[in-house]
């Protein structure tokens, strides 16, 4: 298994963010970012849990072992979906998070009034969706759109793109990246 360092600095790059900008998001210094990502500082709980939370994902997300030895099954239950978001406001839950050699990230994703993915990201995939329920507003490069249940996405994700939920209740989204980001 990887380093924390080098998945931390492989999950920023993805994301195209600079140490700075991660700082700046986070609330800890760019000092302290390069050294932990060369792996030369390791950080405390709450300094990495604030560097996640910047980047977008959680300590279960982050540590979540892709080639689990637990015995994969091809159903999964409610309870067998792995929290990988951030449950405050966005909550992203991994589909088949012990399928080994999997080559799909697939979610369900669910917004609460006004979650939003905050600055647009980019990252090197593919992503599809649809809406299942509520209304998300959707931004891709210049082109922006309101989508109900039932409407549906698919973009490259190197362009840059971000969510937000639209509507008065829960938005909830199931939408599939590959490769997987995660």
């Amino acid at each position: 298994m990887p380093r924390i360092g080098t998945k931390l600095h492989e999950l920023r790059r993805r994301r195209s963010l600079s140490v700075r900008e991660v700082a700046k998001r986070s609330g800890v210094s760019h000092s302290a970012i390069s050294l932990i990502e060369r792996d030369r500082m390791s950080p405390s709980v709450d300094t990495l849990t604030a560097i996640l939370d910047a980047l977008g994902t959680t300590l279960t997300g982050f540590f979540l072992d892709l080639q689990s030895n637990l015995p994969a099954s091809p159903f999964y239950g409610t309870a067998d979906l792995v929290e990988i978001g951030r449950a405050d406001t966005i909550s992203y839950r991994m589909i088949g998070a012990n399928h080994p050699n999997r080559q799909l990230l697939m979610l369900h994703e669910s917004y609460a009034p006004g979650g939003d993915t905050g600055e647009a990201f980019s990252h090197s995939a593919q992503e599809a969706g649809m809406v299942l329920t509520g209304a998300i507003e959707i931004t891709v490069g210049e082109e922006r759109r309101v989508l109900a249940p039932g409407e549906g996405y698919y973009f490259d994700s190197r362009l840059p793109h971000r969510f937000r939920n639209v509507s008065d209740g829960e938005s909830t989204i199931l939408s599939a990246i590959t490769p997987p980001t995660y």
